[in-house]
């Protein structure tokens, strides 16, 4: 293939959507979220906790003092979006993390994030 198709089938190709965590290995806590791009999410908390620009404060602040060594990156659930075009993805993504989070604190993990307003 020549580089003008690699490029066109990696821009038309679907990016998973789901649900995903920072989770701080050494106190439990989770960072929860959500996107229609798994792949570049994570990259992004990657590289905010890095900068030191998270928007979440506290998750910083343990990044800061524990290492990056003391977190991981996962994707939870995918999304696989019906077929068609003019689909919203934003009801479900909300739907699968309140699973989540319900799923998260009922074995006695904390959030850092807490739940948005609906």
């Amino acid at each position: 293939m020549d580089r003008k198709s690699l490029i066109r089938e990696y821009k038309e190709a679907r990016r998973p959507m789901g649900v995903f965590q920072v989770r701080n290995v050494q106190t439990g806590r989770v960072y929860l979220g959500t996107s229609v791009d798994l792949p570049s999410m994570l990259n992004r908390q990657r590289a905010q906790l890095r900068m030191g620009g998270h928007p979440d404060k506290v998750l910083q602040a343990d990044w800061k003092a524990l290492g990056p060594e003391a977190f991981t990156f996962d994707v939870l659930d995918t999304l696989d979006p019906p077929d068609g075009l003019g689909y919203d993805p934003a009801a479900d993504l909300r739907t699968l993390e309140d699973l989540w989070r319900a799923k998260i604190e009922a074995r006695d993990g904390t959030v850092y994030n807490p739940a948005r307003r609906r």
